[in-house]
């Protein structure tokens, strides 16, 4: 699938500017046309590498600015205003560029025939396979409205998740990253301007001197190849962890850590019973929900586990003895809740309750996190800095002693 950028008048003469997805030029051409639009140009976005990797951050749409159209759509569907007058209305007071562009598609493709859910379809980069599945549920059963305002209270709540995990991790990346550049600093321009004193006593210079000397000489001498390879390696890492191996690894290595890991389990079984009450409350089947949410958990191992168990279903399992099997990522609350809801024909409300009982859990966790970080980085740091100052001041006091 390419991208194009095109600019087009309409029947009224109106100019209009914006990007198409499509296989090629000529399906491009077509799309376009279907909307009654006369094309003045068209041109494939192309790049790779570095620049698309920027040209699509400044082109990805947020998760919030998703989640505001979600609550106003759905806040004008339940006034009884017509779809296409609050599509418009949306595109209208919408800031984002990407997604003003993709609203203004979407209006285009219900007013030339097309489905809701199948016009979200065709911006699979802004609306998620959970978002979009939900609304095509939706438009069978005649209950659009009431699956956009589960939607928006699904990405208000994945937001808030969001934001507890950040706000926990925020604070420590800040700090390290500024005693970081300290460091550096000290390293690279401080101890190679005190070198010739030192070198000029006749005392010994401690050990931690010596090796902060002999860094700083380096440092000043190769800086330049020492950046390149940082963002060579910066790269190269970001690359790699682009990849399904890459990714793969890093969602393993972030599980198995103290703390963090048991933090990630539970936000990813929270979004995982979150997201298949909704998709259940909104009409799809158990084992379709499943797949679905698998897509939206963010997790590349949790979602192969998941996928185990949706063909597991599928066979005629019951959930919660496939959920019962995958006990390393689901602890065994979800099955025998998952249980209880088999028996009952409340599945979806089970789930509903996880979810409202991990997210709980997730305050007390980060609460504790903030707890425990603080006070561990500040002795962290403390004496790494100490061993940093002490490098100076002693050879410093020694110089002064023998005089």
């Amino acid at each position: 699938m390419a991208k194009f950028h095109y600019s087009a008048r309409n029947k009224a003469g109106e100019m209009q500017v914006g990007y198409v997805d499509a296989p090629n030029k000529g399906a491009a051409f077509n799309i376009l046309n279907s909307h009654e639009l006369y094309i003045l140009s068209m041109q494939e976005m192309k790049g790779s590498g570095i620049w698309a990797s920027l040209t699509n951050f400044f082109e990805k749409v947020s998760r919030s600015d998703v989640m505001i159209f979600t609550r106003q759509f759905a806040t004008m569907l339940e006034a009884k205003i017509p779809i296409n007058d609050a599509l418009k209305n949306l595109h209208a007071q919408t800031r984002s560029v990407p997604l003003k562009e993709a609203i203004f598609q979407i209006n285009a493709d219900v007013d030339s025939g097309l489905a809701l859910s199948q016009a979200f379809a065709r911006h699979s980069h802004i609306f998620s396979e959970f978002y979009v599945n939900l609304v095509r549920s939706a438009e069978v059963t005649g209950r659009v409205e009431e699956a956009m305002g589960f939607l928006s209270d699904y990405l208000e709540k994945e937001l808030t998740l969001l934001a507890k995990v950040r706000n926990a991790l925020i604070y420590p990346a800040f700090i390290i990253s500024l005693f970081f550049v300290v460091a550096a600093i000290m390293i690279g321009f401080v101890f190679p301007q005190l070198q010739p004193i030192f070198e000029d006593t006749e005392f010994s210079v401690p050990g931690i001197t010596r090796f902060l000397l002999t860094m700083g000489n380096f440092v000043a001498d190769w800086w330049f190849l020492i950046v390149a390879a940082i963002i060579a390696i910066a790269f190269m890492a970001w690359e790699y962890f682009k990849s399904d191996e890459g990714r793969a690894l890093f969602d393993d290595l972030g599980l198995r850590m103290p703390l963090i890991g048991a933090l990630l389990k539970k936000v990813y079984v929270t979004r995982f019973a979150e997201s298949v009450s909704v998709l259940i409350k909104g009409g799809i089947p158990a084992a379709q929900a499943i797949e679905i949410s698998s897509h939206s958990i963010g997790s590349p191992l949790y979602a192969e586990a998941l996928h185990r168990v949706a063909e597991s279903v599928r066979a005629g399992e019951l959930l919660s003895v496939s959920l019962t099997r995958q006990r390393n990522y689901f602890p065994p609350m979800i099955s025998q809740m998952a249980a209880i809801g088999e028996k009952t024909g409340k599945l979806e409300e089970m789930f509903d309750r996880v979810s409202h009982f991990y997210n709980r859990e997730i305050d007390a966790t980060v609460s504790n996190l903030v707890e425990l970080i603080q006070p561990a980085l500040m002795v962290v740091l403390g004496v790494m800095v100490g061993l940093l100052f002490a490098a100076v001041l002693i050879p410093i006091y020694n110089l002064v002693q023998s005089f």
